[in-house]
């Protein structure tokens, strides 16, 4: 009798560069702003930024409504902090469906990607096997997430080593146990490819 083996795979491939106007590009909406791009080639989540350009905006909200790395409901509020300058969130969003501003702002404002993203693994209890990261140019931490990183809790952190298109090769016999699903956090730069094992 065979050995069962139950075992899944999933790449991750994601060299999908911070874009400052990727979500809106230059509007003043009254309220809501037409979208751009509404979810990343990637297919992860990004932390979200907005952009002014005109003075007197202190204050003014901008309410973004999507999904979460799992496709689960989500909802942030960034604030604006004065001309000209970028605010980011800190809640990583898969898909967008919304952006309404407050009020109308003074000029031109944008919402865009930056460069730290997410992805999900797997949506319900799973135990993490091994994996195969390839590195990018750049050195970076990979946070491994028990749940979302917006909610969940860090089990641990892997680095990669900045020698780009350099693999590295993990087996973990006895696997780490992710009870509320399992996602990971990294910068773009820092991986070219990764794929996990998981059962």
């Amino acid at each position: 009798m065979g050995i069962l083996n139950d075992v899944k795979a999933i790449t991750i491939s994601d060299e999908v560069a911070a874009d400052d106007d990727f979500i809106v590009t230059a509007a003043r909406p009254n309220t809501s702003a037409t979208i751009a791009n509404s979810s990343f080639a990637s297919g992860g989540a990004r932390i979200l930024n907005v952009t002014t350009t005109g003075t007197g905006d202190n204050g003014k909200t901008n309410t973004i409504v999507g999904t979460d790395v799992f496709g689960d409901a989500l909802t942030e509020v960034i604030t604006s902090t004065g001309s000209a300058e970028a605010v980011a969130g800190t809640k990583y969003f898969k898909t967008i469906t919304s952006v309404t501003s407050s009020a109308q702002f003074a000029a031109n404002l944008k919402v865009g990607s930056t460069a730290s993203a997410s992805q999900a693994i797997f949506g319900g209890r799973t135990r993490l096997q091994g994996m195969s990261i390839v590195s990018g140019g750049t050195a970076g931490v990979i946070q491994f997430y028990d749940g979302t990183p917006d909610s969940g809790t860090v089990l641990f952190k892997a680095r990669t080593i900045g020698t780009d298109n350099t693999t590295e090769d993990y087996y973990l016999p006895a696997g780490i146990l992710f009870a509320s699903g399992m996602s990971v956090q990294y910068t773009i730069g820092t991986i070219d490819m990764m794929t996990f094992y998981y059962a």
